[in-house]
């Protein structure tokens, strides 16, 4: 599944683009309703999540500028504000849903995959990555066709490392998406952790997926490597 994410504030879009990679989803950014429009109107998009309160062009304009142009993509609008209105006027114009903020990343992930059940559109469940079957819908893995148990946290975990495919993960994005602002970063808890996915999802099956990148932090590797 593709997502485009059209918010201004820099920070918040980061977030919201991590919540859904750890889901599985993969997203781009824009920061001003005139970008959105136009990514939104030239490019395929599973979804787009859009702010009312944009610099340029608002959310509302925006959302009706793609409906104009016949763009059909599920829209799922973000409000700040209270009251029925924005949320009325964003259905109105053509928005599939909305969700005021702040909002928990699961009630996102969960309406964008609503939305594009509803549409009729093909979201990417399963994912492929260094050999791995990753289900993101079930929470399940599997390599050359065998079950791999994973608990809650080696998932999550896995999951962070999976949707950057070959590239190095902070140490820093891994403590936020997988165990929040409250860890004490200090810990080796990613350590314990990554040594524990080592056990069950290489080391069984004679290859070397995780890279540690010292320094930096850790790489799921496109092509896993033979180990003996």
């Amino acid at each position: 599944m593709r997502v485009l994410i059209i918010e201004d504030e820099t920070r918040l879009a980061t977030l919201v683009a991590d919540g859904l990679a750890r889901a599985g989803i993969r997203s781009e950014m824009v920061h001003d309703g005139n970008a959105g429009l136009e990514r939104g109107s030239t490019e395929s998009w599973d979804a787009i999540v859009l702010d009312i309160l944009l610099p340029g062009m608002n959310g509302f304009q925006v959302c009706r500028e793609l409906r104009a142009a016949g763009v059909t993509t599920p829209i799922l609008m973000l409000t700040a504000k209270d009251g029925d209105l924005d949320e009325t006027e964003a259905l109105d114009i053509g928005a599939d849903d909305y969700l005021r903020k702040p909002f928990s990343f699961e009630v996102l992930v969960a309406r964008i995959r609503a939305l594009v059940r509803r549409t009729g559109r093909s979201a990417e469940q399963v994912m492929q990555a260094s050999g791995l079957e990753i289900d993101t819908a079930t929470r399940s893995v599997r390599r050359d066709g065998t079950a791999i148990e994973l608990s809650t946290t080696e998932f999550d975990l896995l999951l962070a490392l999976a949707s950057r495919e070959g590239q190095v993960v902070a140490r820093q994005t891994l403590y936020d998406e997988v165990w929040g602002y409250e860890q004490d970063h200090r810990s080796n808890v990613i350590e314990v952790f990554i040594r524990y996915l080592r056990q069950k999802i290489d080391e069984p099956f004679g290859v070397k997926s995780i890279q540690t990148v010292r320094g930096s932090g850790y790489r799921l590797a496109a092509q896993p490597e033979s180990v003996g």
